[in-house]
């Protein structure tokens, strides 16, 4: 069985990453080059950036961005925002991209994700459904920043673009978006019941506990979150320490596993008194210990 994965997501709005809440409000980080060499360096399996003003803005991925970030960038990188036809992925392959996540205009024009599959292969694709539950009970699919409701029904859909050639779904919860209260694992259950293809979940992560739900419950491939990842150091690693004390059979890269070790109720390491960081357990590998 393959293993899980941890997924860091970074948004970029206006040229700098920033955080999002609620798909309404975003609060500026700084420079996407830095982020990506933290996650890089600290045991991420793969990175999802996503270009949200690109296509509010009708504008193409910023190939230019995207080679000088890929220089840092040594996992699997999947690049959203602005995707729209075999030529944008073929110019982002070029620029360093993996994978294309492909969104609103999959929703306006399904043929896009075969004729991307059909160039590209099937694992090139990621479709990006942003989800939003609805008073009736489903969840509807959402474009544009959250900002356009399609009609769309979130596991009609996640069925649709399977049969159309994508290899994984990008699922996002536009409630849970920034709200700290962790995955929706109704909507994840729901979209990966429904489809053979990875699913990678995402929104709502507020501390590393909430990861394994994601999996375990959820039945997600992979779990993202772009927040909590921001500001707190070595916080790849410790996500993933709780995922494998949760019994989530994760990748494990880096040199530090923190086995044995224990966690507050903030999801931070415990230092135990006289323990120093000689204590935490290392293993070698092919990099260098920092």
């Amino acid at each position: 069985m393959l293993k899980k994965r941890l997924v860091a997501c970074l948004l970029i709005r206006d040229g700098l990453i920033v955080q999002s809440v609620g798909f309404n409000r975003y609060l500026p980080i700084g420079h996407p080059k830095f982020p990506i060499e933290f996650v890089v360096k600290w045991d991420v399996d793969e990175i999802v950036l996503l270009d949200m003003s690109a296509t509010p803005e009708n504008r193409s991925p910023d190939t230019g961005v995207l080679e000088m970030l890929s220089r840092s960038c040594f996992v699997p990188l999947t690049v959203g925002g602005g995707i729209k036809s075999v030529d944008d992925v073929r110019r982002i392959t070029r620029a360093g991209a993996d994978k294309a996540a492909i969104n609103a205009h999959a929703v306006a024009r399904p043929a896009l994700i075969s004729e991307v599959a059909d160039v590209f292969g099937q694992q090139c694709v990621v479709v990006s459904m942003d989800c939003r539950l609805e008073n009736d009970g489903r969840y509807q699919i959402y474009t544009h920043s959250g900002s356009k409701a399609t009609g769309l029904d979130a596991v009609a859909w996640a069925k649709q673009v399977e049969k159309l050639g994508a290899g994984e779904i990008f699922l996002n919860s536009i409630d849970r978006d920034g709200s700290k209260k962790g995955y929706d694992l109704e909507l994840i259950r729901r979209v990966s019941e429904s489809v053979s293809i990875p699913v990678v979940a995402c929104g709502g992560v507020g501390n590393y506990t909430h990861f394994a739900p994601g999996v375990i419950e959820g039945g997600a491939s992979a779990v993202a979150a772009a927040n909590i990842f921001h500001y707190i150091e070595h916080s790849t690693i410790v996500a993933k320490a709780h995922l494998l004390k949760s019994g989530v059979d994760i990748r494990l890269d880096s040199e530090a596993t923190y086995d044995g070790r224990e966690f507050d109720e903030s999801g931070r390491l415990i230092m135990l008194s006289g323990s120093r960081l000689s204590d935490i357990e290392f293993k070698r590998g092919s990099k260098d210990l920092i």
